[in-house]
């Protein structure tokens, strides 16, 4: 038996799964992913505190429709994230790549560095990467950034916390 909450999920899987899975397959031109995609719509949904504002047909379409496209953006940086990593580790020796489990903790880590990373704000993100990949000092990104050196200092703290926050 069905909860009444459950009711009217229940009807617009129902009558909307279908389409949003040819949609989805038209706009990946992958059953299976689509499929995979569809099924984590209404399980989003599911998620949602309020399910019961699903009352007009437009508007569960419209959000159907905002999940699904949030969950194939998520899904593409997923891909490209794993195709970087992928073409790093080929050019090792063959003792030296990691094994099938060790590749998953990594793509994770990196999935979850990649969302940090595109969360913090643009100048944030930028003195950050400047300071780990570039190697420069904090008065070399005021003077590339244009911005104080206090400022740089406020961006690292917050890169930093929003690092720990990841781990």
């Amino acid at each position: 038996m069905s909860s009444p909450l459950n009711l009217p999920i229940q009807a617009l899987y129902c009558e909307h799964h279908g389409w949003l899975y040819r949609w989805l397959d038209r706009k990946l031109g992958n059953a299976s992913d689509a499929a995979d995609l569809a099924h984590d719509t209404f399980v989003r949904l599911l998620s949602r505190q309020s399910c019961a504002g699903f009352g007009s047909e437009p508007r569960a379409l419209l959000t159907l429709t905002h999940i699904a496209k949030g969950l194939m953006i998520d899904s593409w940086r997923r891909q490209e994230v794993e195709r970087a990593y992928l073409e790093t580790i080929a050019h090792l020796p063959e003792q030296q790549v990691p094994s099938p489990e060790t590749r998953w903790l990594i793509l994770e880590a990196l999935y979850r560095i990649e969302a940090m990373l595109r969360d913090l704000p643009e100048k944030t993100r930028q003195a950050f990467l400047m300071s780990q990949l570039d190697g420069l000092t904090y008065q070399q990104i005021a003077d590339e950034l244009k911005v104080s050196l206090v400022s740089v200092k406020r961006y690292m703290r917050d890169a930093f916390l929003a690092c720990l926050s990841v781990a």
